[in-house]
């Protein structure tokens, strides 16, 4: 009765991957002995993360009163939804075609411009930059994207890890796009966003054994990055952020999100004769942990 309780679990927990791939593995089962279930957390720092990205559009809107400036927009230039939107009215779509403020307004309230970083010393944008959004299809989209990837993640591996994987990716981006991006702004939380799916992709790569469907998971994933990029060629939203961001994910993926593997996490219900039942974590993790903890602090 017991192994059949065990057999009927592992089976649920492999429909769930199948459903949903980019979930998390399932958790093993209380063992009869006391044996305790992985920690599910509850999800906190992903919807605060929301908040705050939701309340600086509101002061972008608020900072950058469009019907206030109408008269320098020229001949036949309207702010759009002036007449109830009053002073949160969006630029004219042929200024910010995402429904938003002007390149100005954003520029002032922390935008990533390459010049004033590097010859003004104003290296707090790097930080700010995540924080701003284009207009309101840009803030859809990346708020719709963290919600579905931000609190998966942190419900398996807590506030902590995926705190410090958000941050330390948007800055990551950051840093690669003022070395490329000289002549735009740039601005977007999808950044940060395409560092929680690099730890994904190396979080499948270094706890392979606990996958039931790789090749589904590995597909996903590839395909939301792939939405995810083409993103990039809206206004003020530049790939080369995406491209740090996603490489300081990548390696922080392999450092701070490796689990058990399978043997050992089903070593109560599988035989004592399985290899490698007796050991937490098998070589390969460890040796991509060494080599992305390098290559992080080199990067």
């Amino acid at each position: 009765m017991t192994g059949s309780r065990h057999d009927a679990d592992q089976k649920a927990g492999m429909r769930k991957w199948e459903e949903n791939p980019l979930a998390a593995h399932a958790q093993a089962q209380q063992h009869p002995e006391g044996r305790e279930t992985e920690r599910e957390w509850v999800p906190w720092i992903v919807p605060v993360f929301v908040a705050a990205n939701i309340a600086m559009f509101a002061v972008a809107m608020y900072a950058n009163n469009c019907p206030a400036h109408a008269h320098a927009l020229g001949a036949g230039k309207k702010c759009v939804g002036a007449g109830f939107l009053g002073r949160f009215a969006f630029q004219p779509l042929n200024q910010n075609p995402l429904l938003g403020p002007s390149s100005a307004t954003l520029e002032k309230l922390g935008a990533l411009v390459w010049d004033k970083v590097v010859h003004e010393r104003e290296g707090w944008r790097l930080f700010t930059c995540i924080w701003l959004h284009a207009g309101v299809v840009h803030l859809l989209a990346n708020m719709l994207s963290l919600v579905l990837v931000g609190l998966r993640l942190e419900q398996q591996f807590g506030f902590v890890r995926v705190g410090v994987i958000y941050l330390a990716s948007g800055v990551g981006g950051s840093v690669l796009s003022s070395l490329f991006i000289r002549d735009n702004i740039s601005v977007g939380a999808s950044g940060a966003l395409f560092g929680l799916l690099g730890a994904m992709l190396s979080e499948l790569f270094t706890n392979w054994t606990i996958y039931t469907n790789k090749a589904a998971a590995l597909v996903t994933l590839l395909l939301v990055i792939v939405i995810n990029l083409a993103i990039g060629m809206l206004p003020h939203v530049d790939n080369f952020a995406h491209i740090g961001d996603f490489l300081t994910g990548f390696l922080l993926g392999f450092v701070l999100l490796m689990r058990p593997h399978y043997a050992w996490s089903q070593r109560y219900v599988l035989p004592s004769s399985v290899k490698d039942a007796g050991r937490k974590y098998l070589t390969y993790q460890w040796v991509l942990l060494a080599v992305a903890s390098v290559l992080a602090v080199i990067g």
